[in-house]
């Protein structure tokens, strides 16, 4: 998701998405310790989007843009 879009959302959405990413990389970690993982480039994806995520979320604490 771009950040854009990430902006584009409610702060529920946020929230709700933000779950959904720690369960994503939940999930991702438990594959990689079962050798179920296929591609490891998910993993520092999902860290990605959760930064972009808390960082939208802090902007908006602040009242940055």
């Amino acid at each position: 998701m771009k950040v854009s879009e990430i902006r584009a959302l409610s702060n529920e959405a946020l929230a709700r998405q933000l779950e959904e990413a720690h369960q994503e990389l939940f999930n991702l970690r438990f594959r990689l310790s079962t050798r179920q993982l296929v591609n490891h480039r998910e993993l520092p994806r999902a860290r990605h989007e959760i930064a972009r995520l808390k960082t939208i979320i802090r902007e908006r604490e602040l009242g940055i843009r």
